[in-house]
């Protein structure tokens, strides 16, 4: 049985980022990119107001004084003359500031009579303007490598005039479950029989991080038949094959010795952690191996500690840091394997944000899970922690 910290450091060092591709800028979200984003413009382009009113001259602008009308500058027509001594323009949100004109006022602080337009205060120069170049300028890295394309970066993106980017392929996973208890959600449910979560929760998780995910289906507790789905799941060469279920050593467990059967060295198959001892890491070729437990919380949760690292490698990605929180509740102490538990935000006015330790730890205790934010980590062998201490925590 090794540590957590071994385990992650050969998973992550047996795994390399995969090939680039182009791909549209509208069709890249959650993908991570492999080229820096470089703006092919100014933004703004040119100097715009922020809001409606008008373009003055500041020097010009006194209490009671009243200046002259003189033209228009909306967005898409900006008014082509210059701001003189003693003039001013009406102008709209996202219009050039015409020439000669360095401030805006808003018309809420003006009175219009005609042409003549008398202000209620003094400008500061630069009021209201949004000057040439102020978001970024041309040839400005916009978005970074190993960025993930979300949704605020990809407007910025857009921005600068990127059509499209260059990013990491997506790795592609294969899940298999296996069990002679499963039945696919929706299916009959004999009285021996469990339900199939582990695949659909398995392949929604990885998918939301930028996976491929093929669901090869349940496979029966029996050496011919996950032998041969095994070997027809490795000759499809994923990047990843993920197995739950069948990780042990119990007699039905048949999953590691298939996977050797079918040519896939095994680096480890116990790591001192709980929920989720039993996980299996190994490689075939350019294909690694995971052998999760069967049970759901604790294939959810080695797959959120083990195998994501794995997958954000290999498309140039990096693992989320930890949130550092306050304790909402004690902590009781902990044994030799660490701890992975399951944790809620909670919030208020005076003490801020704190996370809630969720007692349950039972690694079948899906609803759980669900309730939980984070997962709280608990070092080997702490002695506990009190109420307000700080901890670690990894988003689920």
């Amino acid at each position: 049985m090794i540590s957590v910290d071994e385990a992650l450091e050969r998973i992550v060092g047996a795994v390399g980022p995969l090939r680039h591709e182009r791909a549209a800028l509208a069709a890249a979200a959650g993908r991570v990119l492999a080229e820096d984003v470089r703006a092919k413009l100014f933004n703004p382009a040119f100097d715009v107001s922020a809001m409606d009113g008008y373009a003055v001259r500041a020097e010009d602008v006194r209490p009671g004084t009243a200046l002259k009308l003189i033209g228009v500058s909306q967005a898409g027509s900006g008014f082509e003359g210059t701001v003189g001594s003693g003039q001013c323009v009406r102008i709209f949100t996202g219009a050039p500031v015409p020439a000669g004109a360095d401030a805006v006022i808003m018309q809420e602080e003006t009175r219009a009579d005609g042409d003549a337009i008398t202000f209620d205060h003094e400008v500061a120069m630069g009021r209201s303007i949004r000057f040439r170049g102020e978001d970024f300028s041309k040839g400005e890295v916009l978005v970074r490598v190993g960025d993930v394309l979300d949704p605020r970066k990809i407007a910025l993106a857009a921005a600068g005039n990127a059509a499209d980017v260059t990013v990491a392929i997506r790795p592609r996973l294969s899940l298999v479950a296996t069990g002679d208890e499963l039945v696919a959600p929706g299916g009959e449910v004999g009285p021996d029989q469990i339900i199939a979560s582990n695949s659909i929760g398995l392949g929604a998780f990885f998918g939301g991080h930028g996976a491929q995910v093929s669901d090869l289906g349940i496979i029966a507790d029996d050496k011919e038949i996950l032998g041969k789905a095994l070997a027809s799941a490795l000759a499809d060469e994923p990047d990843i094959l993920l197995t739950t279920g069948g990780a042990s050593v119990g007699e039905h467990d048949f999953v590691q010795e298939m996977l050797k059967a079918n040519g896939v060295d095994i680096d480890f198959w116990r790591i001192a952690m709980r929920p989720g001892k039993p996980l299996m890491f190994g490689r075939k070729g350019q294909t690694v191996v995971f052998g999760l437990p069967g049970n759901p919380v604790s294939a959810l949760v080695t797959a959120r500690i083990f195998v994501l690292p794995a997958v954000l490698k290999m498309m140039g990605g990096a693992l989320p840091a930890p949130l550092f929180l306050p304790l909402a509740d004690d902590l009781p102490p902990n044994g030799p394997r660490r701890h992975f538990m399951r944790g809620r935000l909670v919030s208020d006015a005076e003490r801020g944000t704190m996370v809630e330790p969720i007692r349950q730890a039972d690694s079948g205790h899906l609803s759980s899970l669900a309730a939980a934010d984070v997962l709280i980590v608990q070092h080997e062998n702490c002695s506990g922690k009190a109420r307000g201490e700080i901890v670690a925590t990894h988003a689920l």
